[in-house]
């Protein structure tokens, strides 16, 4: 009987995991389609909100909380200690799209642009959605002078979210580049 228990108990705890996790989805799929009104004063709560998704483990809060000090040695410039965090997340989790990013993210500022960019591919093949992930693939072939892949990284996370900034201001500045280099 207590193996019966024991079985019933995973059964509930994996189905209760999958429930949150469609949840989640399900939230996602909600957001990104109120995000595509190109209108920077509503759709900066709704990309807060979905940063905070992004930011949250479906299922383990033990990892959510070690990304959550992944950022706090980035913000503290601890960029070793951050990287290490963020490997050990990806391997406990390498679906979560969010360990990637963050990774990926501190590996441009360490000037790592192929590993940041390795990894950003595995985010956005788990989440191609991912305007952070596309913004910073931009600012990665900026790097690299790949030049048109990072105007075609904006242009992909402008289509995503019409109404951030930066996509806007990184293809002129691009444009720009590249025009000064033609000449």
């Amino acid at each position: 009987m207590k193996i019966l228990n024991y079985f019933f108990f995973i059964f509930i705890l994996l189905n209760t995991n999958q429930l949150k996790a469609n949840e989640i989805d399900n939230q996602l799929e909600k957001l990104f389609e109120e995000l595509k009104v190109n209108n920077s004063d509503i759709t900066y709560n709704i990309e807060q909100k979905i940063w905070k998704l992004w930011s949250q483990h479906p299922t383990n809060q033990n990892l959510t909380k070690k990304l959550e000090k992944g950022s706090e040695f980035v913000r503290n410039q601890k960029f070793s200690k951050a990287i290490e965090i963020f490997s050990e997340v990806i391997e406990l989790d390498p679906e979560w799209a969010e360990g990637w990013n963050k990774r990926a993210t501190v590996l441009y500022m360490i000037g790592d642009y192929r590993g940041s960019q390795n990894d950003i591919d595995k985010v956005l093949n788990l989440e191609n959605r991912h305007f952070g992930a596309l913004a910073g693939q931009g600012l990665v072939n900026i790097q690299l002078k790949n030049y048109e892949k990072a105007i075609e990284s904006y242009k992909k996370a402008q289509e995503i979210y019409p109404a951030m900034q930066s996509p806007k201001i990184m293809i002129k500045k691009i444009q720009d580049l590249i025009n000064q280099q033609l000449i």
